[in-house]
């Protein structure tokens, strides 16, 4: 397989930041992501380069190894501990069948990593498969219950379980749905951020929902019943007499689901704004400084 330059596929430079990887991502992966490009094998040949690319490049671990490696990345840290190996042995005068300090160097690596199974001691090291990251992007009211979903990583549907009450940023781990290991070894896993916005008129804090709610001025005086909207649907409020602007009422078990804590959910408050009224007509202007009498009496 031919070597991929995971910056040209971003098409960015090495000196691109974390926040440049992110935005070269989401921009080429929604020009080529194969909802929006039906039965186009070139389109999905790069949605999946794409992919592999922001596994790498997002990860400053794995940037670091491929910068420093290039296509042979993934085995970095063997291939620095062989080296280092060959070194002590070579300065101790050691001869050992596979480990020669007369040897080829590059002979020396493929035994250690697979290419020379027939030399030296035949040793093939297994290797756990490249990781991807992915991102998934929901509203609000998408995790407010547990469903499933199928999505398409690197050309392959994926289906599992989106929890409630997940956060935004928060990373799940999908165990072996990364790249394919190599020499036996196992595959990787994916690791999925979820990236949630909220265009509900509910303001989210931990597990707490805030919401205001207007409440005209005779209510606010006189009391009364209203109905009010929760996340799930509505409930009716009784409103105490001489209510003020800003108050505020809590309701325990209306908030939103905790995470991976069945039955259990944060709690609704909701503010209190009271409306003062407008263009008035005479008569109310006349009973209103009529009550101003009353009240200075």
């Amino acid at each position: 397989m031919a070597f991929i330059d995971y910056y040209k596929v971003l098409e960015i430079d090495k000196s691109a930041s974390e926040t440049d990887v992110k935005k070269a991502y989401r921009r080429l992966a929604r020009k080529y992501h194969p909802d929006l490009n039906p039965n186009d094998k070139e389109a999905e040949k790069k949605f999946k380069e794409l992919n592999e690319a922001n596994a790498v490049l997002s990860n400053p671990e794995n940037r670091k190894k491929y910068d420093q490696y290039g296509e042979n990345w993934e085995h970095g840290e063997e291939y620095e501990k062989a080296r280092q190996q060959q070194q002590r042995y070579q300065s101790e005068g050691g001869q050992q069948t596979g480990f020669g300090g007369g040897g080829d160097y590059s002979d020396f690596f493929e035994s250690m990593f697979g290419g020379g199974a027939s030399r030296g001691r035949g040793r093939t090291t297994a290797f756990k498969g490249q990781d991807f990251n992915a991102e998934l992007h929901l509203d609000l009211k998408d995790v407010y219950t547990t469903h499933k979903r199928t999505l398409t990583i690197n050309g392959k549907n994926i289906r599992l379980t989106i929890p409630a009450g997940v956060e935004n940023g928060q990373v799940i781990k999908i165990p072996g749905q990364g790249g394919e290991g190599a020499s036996g070894g196992p595959k990787g896993d994916l690791y999925l951020t979820f990236n949630i916005e909220n265009h509900t008129n509910f303001k989210l804090d931990q597990h707490n929902l805030y919401s205001t709610v207007d409440l005209d001025v005779y209510t606010a005086i006189l009391g009364g019943e209203i109905t009010a909207n929760t996340f799930d649907g509505k409930v009716k409020l009784t409103v105490k007499p001489g209510t003020q602007n800003g108050t505020k009422v809590k309701l325990k078990g209306k908030g939103f689901p905790i995470y991976k804590r069945e039955g259990e959910y944060g709690d609704l408050y909701i503010s209190y704004q009271i409306l003062v009224p407008t263009n008035l007509i005479q008569k109310e202007k006349e009973l209103f400084e009529e009550l101003a009498k009353l009240r200075t009496l």
